[in-house]
C-alpha cells in the first residue's frame, strides 16, 4: 500500500528531470529523491528545482540521494544511460546500456527495495526485460515507457488534422517503442466514432493514417537532429505514468510489459495497452487486432527477440 508517495530517480538527465518538473507542477508526489554518478549536479538540480515549490500545487520534497535511499520508495524510475546520437536507432543503444541497467538494478534492490521499477532508458523494451530479469520483481511490478510517448505523439498528430482536442483522440502506439511500432487504426476513435468513419464523413483520406504513423516514428530523429535530445514529452508521460500508480487510477496506458501469450506472443517486453495501478500493472487488455495488424505486431515481436538474444541474453548470462 502507497503510504509516502515518494519516488527515487536513478538518472538526472534531461529526461528525468523533465520527469521531476512535471511531477512538482501536478502536486501527486510527497518526495523524490535523485541518484546520479554526477554528485554535484544532483545536489545542484535538487536545489534548483526545490526553488519553485513555493509556487507550485504541493510540498514536494527533493534532495539528492544515494541507492540506499531506495528501500522505502514506492517507486523507483530508471532514465540512466546512454542517450540516443543523431542517426542512431534505439536497438543500437541495446549493448551499451544493458550493464548501465543490471548494475542499477542491483544497487536498488541491494537496498531492499520492494515496489514498483518505471523504466524510460532506450531501447526502453529491452531494458525493462533487462530490469526484471536482473530484479526477478513479478512483471506487474516492472513497468517500461513503452508506446507511451508515442502515443501522445499520435494523438497530438490526429487532432490537429483534425480540429479536435488532443483529450478526445482515443487511439493507441503498439509494439516496440521504434521503427517497428504500428498504429491499429481499426480500434482508434474520436470521441465515441470511429477514426475511418471520421475519415469518410470528411472526405479525407484514410491511406494518410500511415503517413501520420510514420510522421510519429521519425519524430524523435527530428527532434534530435534539430536539438540533440528529446525530453519534455517523455518526462510529462512518465509523470503521467507515475501518478496513475500513486492516484490508483486504473487508467488504461501503451506501457512496455512482458507478454505471456497475449496477442499470440510470449517472453519479451513490448508495448501494450494495460491497466495501471497502485500496485502497478493489473492487467493487458488485449484488443482484436486485423491480418494486417497482427502481422505487424508479430514483425515487431520478432525485431526484438532477435536484439534480445543475440546482444542481451549473452551480456546477462556472462
Amino acid at each position: 500500500m502507497i503510504k509516502t508517495r515518494k519516488v527515487a530517480l536513478v538518472g538526472t538527465g534531461f529526461v528525468g528531470m523533465s520527469m521531476v518538473y512535471a511531477l512538482l507542477n501536478r502536486g501527486t508526489v510527497d518526495e523524490i529523491v535523485l541518484i546520479d554518478i554526477a554528485k554535484d549536479k544532483t545536489v545542484g538540480e535538487a536545489m534548483d528545482i526545490s526553488h519553485g515549490i513555493p509556487f507550485t500545487a504541493g510540498d514536494m520534497k527533493v534532495k539528492a540521494g544515494e541507492y540506499d535511499d531506495c528501500k522505502d520508495a514506492d517507486v523507483v524510475v530508471i532514465t540512466a544511460g546512454v542517450p540516443q546520437k543523431p542517426g542512431q536507432t534505439r536497438l543500437e543503444l541495446a549493448k551499451t546500456n544493458t550493464k548501465i541497467m543490471e548494475d542499477i538494478t542491483k544497487s536498488v534492490m541491494a537496498s531492499g527495495f520492494d515496489g514498483i521499477f518505471v523504466i524510460a532508458s532506450n531501447p526502453v523494451d529491452l531494458m525493462s526485460y533487462v530490469v526484471q530479469k536482473v530484479s526477478k520483481l513479478p512483471k506487474e511490478r516492472v513497468i517500461g515507457s513503452g508506446t507511451l510517448l508515442d502515443t501522445a505523439r499520435l494523438r497530438y498528430m490526429l487532432a490537429e488534422r483534425l480540429h479536435v482536442s488532443s483529450k478526445d483522440v482515443h487511439a493507441y502506439i503498439m509494439g516496440e517503442h521504434g521503427d517497428s511500432s504500428f498504429f491499429p487504426w481499426s480500434h482508434a476513435y474520436i470521441g465515441c466514432k470511429s477514426l475511418t468513419k471520421w475519415y469518410q464523413e470528411k472526405g479525407m483520406d484514410v491511406n494518410e493514417l500511415e503517413k501520420i504513423h510514420e510522421e510519429v516514428v521519425q519524430a524523435a530523429y527530428e527532434i534530435i537532429n534539430k536539438k540533440r535530445a528529446t525530453y519534455y514529452g517523455i518526462g510529462v508521460s512518465l509523470s503521467r505514468l507515475v501518478e496513475a500508480i500513486f492516484r490508483d487510477e486504473n487508467a488504461i496506458l501503451p506501457v512496455s510489459t512482458l507478454i505471456n501469450g497475449e496477442y499470440g506472443n510470449e517472453g519479451i517486453y513490448i508495448g501494450v495497452p494495460a491497466i495501471i495501478g497502485k500496485d502497478g500493472l493489473k492487467e493487458i487488455v488485449q484488443i482484436e487486432l486485423n491480418e494486417q495488424e497482427q502481422e505487424k505486431f508479430n514483425h515487431s515481436v520478432q525485431t526484438l527477440k532477435d536484439m534480445l538474444h543475440s546482444e542481451i541474453e549473452p551480456l546477462l548470462n556472462a
